[in-house]
């Protein structure tokens, strides 16, 4: 992922060198090809070129001339699209190496960059070799372990412990925050909070981060104020879903423009839901955690959950009110992303 970020080129098995278009510095690359996620692809309407290949599956575009990095750009970044006219035509090629492929996009992802790159650019520097087992090593949540822990009295609770997870393969670092008195004759209050800068430090009114962070810590303290009550606030370093944050903010400019945030996401070439839950399940299970009742409006993160091995006892619905800027984010998570919201 630190090479991505350094815009340092990628020499994955089976495939040829890969160049990220949004951070390699060489301004003298060019390119016959490029490579795209699906997603993005269909936004320029070259999925409907591809034959013998997946409805999903990563994109080889090839250009009427070959790809420089001032010419890639706008076909790499939807926010552009209203402002940096795309010189084609393109053309969509079969791709014969799509497993390294697909581990290129989701490096970008992780690293939280456009999934995008140029294909065995000329002028490229040396390239930094991956291996087809390094992806599953950053993904294999066993290596997690806790750091360190303290007592970290917050506004909402006094009685609270912070916990410090890492992994060698992860350069996130992950926190529980465990309010009240762990036992073993409740079943705790569980929130799994994904870090948002702008919701839970700005005070975005674009979402309903924040306030969930807020109503969820306040609920656990609730609990640890009745007998033998308490509860775990897991904060997972995944922006944006797991699209990072340079990546988010580049979808509320879609927004801005009318799209909603599925759409904006699936225009960037990325997941609509790319968030790690078996790290949490992990987390848990560190802390002694055998069961939890869950507060959540999303039913996936219970399947997540259970499917990685965490008994979910009960869901707690976690519902507030909306403003009128995330009016339509909430209708959109409920309409379209299946969460259970009245």
């Amino acid at each position: 992922m630190d090479a991505l970020r350094h815009g340092w080129p990628l020499a994955i098995e089976g495939a040829p060198i890969l160049a990220p278009v949004e951070t390699s510095a060489r301004h003298d690359l060019r390119a016959r090809h490029m490579l795209l996620g699906a997603s993005r692809a269909a936004t320029l309407k070259l999925t409907n070129q591809r034959e013998a290949a997946r409805d999903e599956g990563p994109v080889l575009l090839r250009g009427a001339e070959p790809f420089t990095l001032i010419a890639a750009l706008p076909v790499a970044d939807p926010s552009r699209d209203l402002e940096s006219p795309l010189k084609g035509p393109f053309r969509a090629e079969i791709l014969d190496w799509q497993q390294a492929a697909d581990t290129a996009l989701e490096l970008a992802r992780i690293a939280g960059i456009l999934p995008a790159f140029l294909v065995a650019p000329d002028n490229a520097e040396e390239a930094q070799p991956v291996e087809s087992g390094d992806l599953e090593a950053w993904r294999d949540a066993t290596s997690l372990a806790i750091a360190t822990r303290a007592r970290l009295p917050v506004e909402a609770c006094e009685n609270a412990e912070i916990v410090a997870f890492r992994s060698p393969d992860d350069m996130r670092e992950h926190v529980a925050l465990i309010v009240g008195n762990p036992s073993g004759e409740t079943t705790p209050l569980v929130r799994l909070h994904s870090e948002c800068l702008t919701g839970d430090i700005l005070g975005s009114l674009k979402c309903d981060c924040g306030p969930q962070l807020d109503a969820a810590l306040r609920a656990m303290a609730q609990e640890s104020a009745k007998n033998g009550g308490w509860g775990v606030l897991l904060y997972l370093r995944q922006e944006g879903r797991g699209i990072g944050l340079i990546n988010k903010l580049r979808a509320y400019r879609l927004q801005d423009q009318g799209f909603d945030t599925l759409e904006a996401n699936r225009r960037l070439g990325l997941p609509e839901e790319a968030r790690d839950f078996p790290v949490a399940a992990k987390m848990l299970d560190l802390l002694g955690v055998e069961a939890i009742r869950l507060m959540t409006n999303n039913p996936e993160k219970v399947t997540a959950l259970e499917g990685a091995g965490m008994r979910v006892v009960e869901r707690v619905p976690h519902q507030l009110p909306a403003n009128r800027h995330n009016a339509h984010y909430l209708d959109t998570k409920r309409d379209r992303a299946g969460h259970l919201l009245d």
